[in-house]
């Protein structure tokens, strides 16, 4: 094997030389004088079967098993580290996957679920929980379905990524910004900061442009339009809401585990989920919130739209009606707030008799029947005014990508560029939260590097 020298800043000298030759050189430079400017680097010229582009969820996944295949594989990553995304998922938990089935991953995506059929049968929900669980990272499920580590930890599936990653023998290369990815005849050659590349097949990991702080900023995007994808345009999803409601935001920090929301065009119901919601300063968050932003997001005029809220989604609104009305015959001297407090948080309660324009010191005494029917009508059906979304800054996952039609299904290769392979977020391929973007890239990640 053959190993490059650069010396200097900029090399004023470049010699190429076996490993033995290289090693006797540095000895001697050690022993001399050098300028505190001189950089040694050692950088194998070996060609690489293949390249694989972004160290994320996917590219972890398809360097491990294309190397663990015997390919002679090169991992690069633009940040210092690896997995950066992976480590503040999940509020650092990291949602491995959904307890369900492949055909219940399919089914969560809608239309594009059946372009994972092929991934799902090479790599599953149950692959994926045997895979982590034999790398010493126990898992758990919650009530929500969602699947964690034990631990609690990010850090443990980021551990046993990059434990198998280093028993495949990949090479993994940090701090390494990709520049420029083209096709020249029938190898690519890849730009990085530091050097040129060339290699017959390359695997594209490099995301989406959700929370660019991660590093995720697109890049990957440019690259495949210039040979010749389609990319569907882009806009985030899993993302927290902005209301046109300034009093929501003295209710920060309240969560509340269970309501039903739906997103409002006129009277027309453009989604409806179930789940926890959070106020926030800014607006909404929370899974709930979340799960539907997608539909605000690719609207064209979000701020036509409303979010209903039903805080009391187990509770129907003529239930909750006859339950104020039996407490103002038999409980007439109680707050109405802390009689509303039985189902509600107090100060969610205190807000909602406000926005009934009653009083928060009133007593539940001769509630008239309209008071009662505006209070259950609020608790039940509280509509807001949509303002837009906290866009990619906050934003979980991206929505649009490259064109799916323009990828194989059946091994994840462009069938416009041969020997281009493309997984995870960089495909036009977002599903609701609950481990199900995960279980994506972990799958269109392993069979890209099963196929290459």
């Amino acid at each position: 094997m053959a190993f490059v020298m650069e010396i200097g800043e900029v090399p004023a000298a470049t010699f190429c030389c076996d490993r033995n030759l290289f090693i006797w050189f540095v000895r001697q430079l050690n022993a001399q004088e050098v300028q505190s400017t001189a950089v040694i680097v050692m950088r194998s010229n070996a060609t690489n079967d293949v390249i694989v582009i972004g160290a994320g969820a996917a590219g972890l996944m398809a360097a491990i098993r294309a190397a663990e295949r015997g390919k002679r594989t090169l991992l690069i990553e633009k940040n210092q580290r690896p997995g950066v995304k992976i480590l503040m998922s999940g509020g650092t938990r990291c949602n491995i996957t959904q307890n369900t089935d492949d055909r219940g991953i399919v089914a969560a995506y809608g239309a594009s679920g059946k372009f994972l059929y092929a991934a799902l049968a090479a790599f599953g929900v149950a692959d994926t929980v045997q895979f982590f669980e034999e790398e010493g990272v126990a898992t758990k499920i919650e009530d929500t379905g969602k699947i964690f580590p034990v631990s609690n930890k990010a850090s443990d599936v980021l551990g046993a990524l990059l434990g198998r990653l280093r028993r495949s023998t990949a090479e993994l290369a940090l701090a390494e910004p990709v520049l420029d990815l083209q096709r020249i005849d029938s190898r690519f050659q890849v730009v990085t900061s530091t050097r040129s590349i060339a290699s017959s097949k390359i695997i594209l990991c490099s995301g989406g442009k959700s929370y660019p702080g991660s590093g995720t900023t697109g890049d990957g995007y440019a690259w495949a339009a210039a040979m010749g994808h389609t990319i569907v345009p882009l806009r985030p999803a899993l993302v927290p809401m902005r209301v046109v409601a300034p009093w929501t935001a003295d209710l920060r920090g309240i969560t509340l585990p269970d309501v039903a929301v739906r997103v409002l065009e006129g009277e027309s119901e453009l989604v409806r989920r179930r789940g926890s919601l959070l106020f926030a300063h800014f607006g909404l968050s929370g899974p709930v919130v979340l799960d539907v932003s997608r539909v605000v997001s690719r609207n064209a005029i979000p701020n036509s739209l409303q979010l209903e809220i039903d805080f009391l989604p187990a509770i129907s609104e003529p239930v909750l009606n006859d339950f104020l009305r039996n407490e103002s015959i038999h409980s007439g001297k109680k707050l109405l707030a802390v009689v509303l407090a039985e189902h509600l948080p107090r100060r969610l309660a205190d807000a909602v008799l406000v926005q009934a324009g009653l009083s928060a010191d009133r007593t539940v005494a001769a509630l008239a029947r309209q008071d009662r029917q505006r209070l259950s009508r609020l608790c039940k059906r509280l509509r807001l005014p949509i303002a837009g979304t906290l866009g990619f800054e906050k934003a979980e996952v991206t929505a649009g990508g490259v064109a799916l039609s323009e990828v194989s299904s059946r091994d994840m290769q462009s069938k416009i560029v041969p020997g281009l392979y493309l997984a995870g977020e960089i495909l036009d391929l977002d599903g609701p939260i609950g481990g199900y973007n995960f279980q994506a890239a972990w799958s269109t990640g392993w069979l890209a590097g099963n196929s290459v």
